[in-house]
């Protein structure tokens, strides 16, 4: 067997021996050879690996070697770079299995709990792979073929392949393996085309020919961002893997999961399935994102998407390195090369598609509970909140406002008083949400239910290989369920909405169980043998099934099988919900999905799902909707105050004071656990949460304007503090702080009994959000006080926020006056932006009816520039500037060169009053 060997050829100068011009004949031999098996990683670090090696294999042959000494070239590979040949999880491996596949065993001591650890079977350096036959220029970039002259050891091995490399700019980089003889099937998401290659791209690619292997630097440093030499590629029918090295161990994304934002290489798998199940550590969720984002060392960054939906599983291992493993579909992979970490978001965002513009009330606050158990109950809720004058924009319904948890019913009885109760809400400029799922009711009789009986009529149902309707069962009892692959389907959606909104108008849908979610394991007649439902490899998923708690993966659906759609579920129920609102409302449609893929941003936020009332929950809500943010879904959070569980008087106050500050904030709870929405607390925590919901509506124009950059340019709402520090090697690990936008720092307390936190304040001035008062940070931590009252915010100098005074409705809210908070640089510099349109109408910026101001201080003057301006800016008014860190008290303020009133304070606040200026007309303020 051949080791690994490399040949140079790079994007800008294609190398003679690798690649061929199309129609040309093939050019002399190339420039030579490195036999390096870690190609790239330098001779020094080899050296030192092989050095190392040396002295432990002759300490254990002095020792003796427990069992049949392995042979040389297994003992060459270090423990950290052992890629692992035998991944089955349900499989004792023995030396004879793992030598039946031509791998090396070696026995490594046991893992810690909960870890898997060293794999004992692992991959020699001759392991047989596939060869690069030939590579030919394109328009775009590559064609090559792969050639596999020995046959793997999965079934259904192909073996020849296609490579297509595309240029498609000067970042993105896109690299696809299929089938080259036979169609495989492809995700049916909507990408960019591009009709040209990249003139002057930040990277090169490199390739080895035999084996095949990939390397892809960044030129300005020489960094290896990929490389996939380091274990050979497979390519069977159902098991396609591809391993690299990582250039360090900051990587984050692969979602959904519930674990710390950095993501461990200590031997960690994620696995990729959709699945209803409350959020757990190691557990696969609700949602498949296969992204990552890799912090380099410098502060570069770089990300990496397969476009795959397929059930899957990211190893992970402290080499640094990383294994994909698909058990369908292709390998698709998008790389993105930023180089900062909020530019790798945005171009990943230009492949999967910007975030829809939210309505603003979707930005208030929304309260719920599984329980409610009537209407006149929920409507009783909605008037304590007002009677203390809480702010709230939506009231939201659970499952128990429907009649038998039927969609698309209510309770006469029990919410007898439902429209007139949506109807109040709307009256006090309120919304009403409820809940559907996916799963249909099957059992009642013919003729009493719609939704069913015309569904099967129009075959709108996922069916077994039988061509019938698969039945599972979900909370009405037996179910069929929808087929969104189906544009028919989004037709029968549409209608069933239609109808019910005709008796209920409700405002947003929040969408669950859609993952879809199955009380059975795949129906009620089990899944028929066969290698859908039992394939050769099952990745490491919760139930070590792919139909646990769902259905078969068999099942019949109009654009696949499950198999391949599994993870699409919830993106195409999202889509066809989104589009029926659209169609219903003729307004931007808000929609809540538990399930989520790649893309969804663009039709509906998500909740973290079912979490409990405890304070490891709360914490591991930042992680989650970090996570969500760099997975293009900017409307996000976590059930405040925990779903399931009785929560407590301080935790649920400080997680209301977090929740304030999640992009969705809603209070939700089950049913038979006490009521913990704000009114039913003590004065004094009552008192805090209200403050805090005020606090938060002060900065909706604010929050409204980071959604709008968003949807413009696929901008973080939430955003770690690495993204704007990526060079500060301290923020790399943070995620008990986060950041909205660039400018505000929010610092929860996460732990019970404490009056005081400490948090991470990167180099620069910060300015507390509520007094103004600064501190100088040389970039360290800080501990503040935090009574039970106290949320800490702060705002990163050079910044301008646009809040305003804070009404019980962002519809209330619109209305007031806006206050401009200034936070001046140390060179008394400062920036900020506002959007502001009608907050609800369809496509305001695709169609100029919005307003865009520019705020800017420069030399003592600060300045509103109206770049855009439409109706609604003429009705708002800017009434009060707030400017901190003014060095010296000012001896007069002057208004377009009018003296004005004004107040200094000894923090060095500045504060101008009463400006009573329409925010579609232009000034400027200085201080003298």
């Amino acid at each position: 067997m051949k080791s690994y060997q490399k040949l140079t050829t790079t994007v800008a100068q294609p190398a003679a021996q690798c690649v061929e011009e199309e129609g040309a004949t093939p050019a002399p031999p190339g420039r030579g050879k490195l036999t390096s098996w870690w190609v790239g990683s330098g001779l020094l670090v080899t050296a030192v690996l092989l050095s190392t090696i040396t002295v432990w294999v002759l300490r254990q042959v002095s020792r003796g070697w427990p069992g049949p000494t392995p042979p040389p070239e297994c003992l060459l590979v270090p423990e950290s770079h052992r890629f692992d040949c035998y991944p089955e999880r349900s499989v004792v491996v023995t030396q004879e299995l793992c030598e039946s596949r031509g791998c090396c065993f070696i026995e490594s001591p046991p893992p810690v709990e909960g870890k898997q650890g060293v794999p004992w079977c692992f991959y020699p350096p001759d392991f047989p792979s596939y060869n690069l036959e030939s590579l030919n220029w394109t328009a775009l970039g590559m064609v090559g073929l792969l050639v596999r002259k020995q046959k793997a050891y999965y079934p259904h091995d192909i073996e020849v392949l296609r490579l297509d490399v595309e240029f498609e700019t000067d970042t993105r980089l896109h690299i696809k393996i299929t089938d080259a003889a036979n169609p495989r099937y492809e995700v049916p998401l909507d990408v960019p085309r591009v009709t040209k290659r990249a003139e002057n791209p930040i990277y090169s690619l490199d390739f080895s020919r035999s084996p095949f292997g990939m390397l892809l630097r960044r030129k300005a440093t020489g960094t290896v961002l990929l490389n996939t030499t380091v274990a050979p590629l497979i390519f069977a029918d159902q098991f396609l893997q591809i391993s690299t090295s990582l250039p360090s161990r900051f990587l984050y994304g692969l979602g959904e999961h519930r674990s710390t934002l950095l993501h461990s290489l200590d031997w960690n798998t994620l696995t990729l399935w959709a699945r209803d199940v409350p959020p757990t550590e190691s557990f696969n969720l609700y949602g498949a994102h296969p992204f990552y984002l890799m912090m380099e060392q410098g502060g570069d960054a770089h990300g990496v998407f397969l476009l795959n939906s397929n059930a899957m599983e990211v190893a992970l291992q402290p080499a640094p390195g990383l294994t994909w493993r698909t058990i369908g579909g292709v390998l698709d992979f998008y790389i993105f090369l930023g180089p900062d970490p909020n530019m790798v978001i945005q171009q990943y965002q230009q492949v999967i598609g910007f975030p829809a513009m939210p309505p603003l009330w979707a930005l208030g606050f929304h309260l719920c509970r599984w329980g409610y158990g009537s209407s006149n109950e929920t409507w009783q809720t909605v008037r304590a909140m007002r009677n203390y004058q809480i702010p709230q924009d939506a009231q939201w319904n659970d499952i128990d406002y429907m009649d038998g948890y039927r969609d698309f019913t209510f309770d006469h009885e029990k919410f007898a008083s439902l429209p007139s109760l949506v109807e109040d809400l709307h009256k006090h400029g309120q919304r009403y949400v409820m809940i559907l799922d996916p799963g249909i009711s099957s059992t009642n009789p013919h003729g009493s239910y719609w939704p069913f009986d015309e569904g099967l009529r129009r075959g709108l149902f996922l069916n077994t290989t039988q061509g019938q309707p698969l039945i599972g069962k979900v909370w009405p009892g037996f179910t069929a369920f929808a087929d969104f692959s189906n544009p028919d389907t989004h037709q029968w959606w549409l209608e069933n909405l239609q109808r019910f909104h005709a008796h209920v108008p409700f405002d947003g849908l929040w969408i669950d169980m859609n993952e879809p979610s199955n009380f059975m394991d795949g129906s009620e007649d089990g899944c028929p043998p066969g290698e859908l439902d039992s394939p050769p490899y099952t990745p490491a998923i919760l139930g070590n099934s792919i139909s646990a708690k769902t259905v078969c993966a068999s099942a019949k659906q109009k654009a696949s099988v499950h198999y391949n759609l599994h993870n699409l579920y919830g993106l195409m129920e999202a889509k066809a919900t989104a589009s029926a609102l659209i169609q219903i409302l003729g307004k931007r449609p808000f929609v809540i999905s538990r399930s989520t893929f790649p893309s969804q941003g663009r039709y509906s936020g998500h909740w973290l799902g079912d979490n409990r009332s405890q304070w490891k929950d709360m914490y591991y809500s930042i992680p989650g909707l970090l996570s969500f943010g760099l997975f293009g879904i900017p409307l996000v959070g976590a059930d405040i105050c925990g779903f399931s569980g009785s929560t407590s008087e301080e935790l649920c106050t400080r997680w209301m004071q977090l929740g304030a500050f999640y992009p969705f904030a809603r209070n939700h709870n089950t049913q038979n656990e006490k009521a913990q929405d704000p009114t039913v607390f003590s004065p004094a925590a009552r008192t805090a949460m209200k403050d805090v919901l005020l606090t938060r509506y002060s900065l909706l124009p604010f929050l409204y304007t980071l959604f709008h950059r968003a949807h413009l340019q696929g901008d973080t709402v939430a955003r770690p503090l690495f993204f704007e520090f990526p060079q500060d090697e301290a923020t790399l690990e943070l995620d008990r702080q986060f950041l909205w936008g660039r400018s505000l720092l929010v610092t929860p307390v996460l732990e019970p009994g404490v009056d005081s936190v400490s948090g991470y304040f990167p180099r620069g001035v910060w300015y507390d959000f509520y007094t103004g008062s600064s501190v100088n940070s040389s970039g360290e931590i800080l501990k503040m006080s935090a009574p039970l009252e106290r949320l800490n915010l702060h705002v990163r100098e050079g910044a301008i926020l646009p809040t305003q005074k804070p009404g019980t409705t962002s519809e209330a809210t619109r209305g007031n006056p806006l206050c401009i908070i200034v936070a001046l640089s140390s060179n008394a510099t400062a920036w900020g932006d506002l959007f502001w349109d009608d907050g609800e109408s369809l496509d305001t910026f695709e169609q100029g009816n919005y307003s865009y101001i520019m705020f800017n201080v420069t030399q003592n003057v600060f300045t509103s520039t109206v770049l855009h301006t439409s109706t609604e800016a003429t009705e708002v008014t800017i009434g009060t500037l707030s400017i901190f860190g003014v060095q010296e008290p000012p001896s007069k303020v002057l208004l377009d060169g009018k003296e004005k009133p004004f107040s200094y304070l000894d923090n060095q606040v500045l504060t101008v009053s009463n400006l009573g200026l329409s925010l579609s007309q232009g000034f400027s303020l200085q201080w003298l």
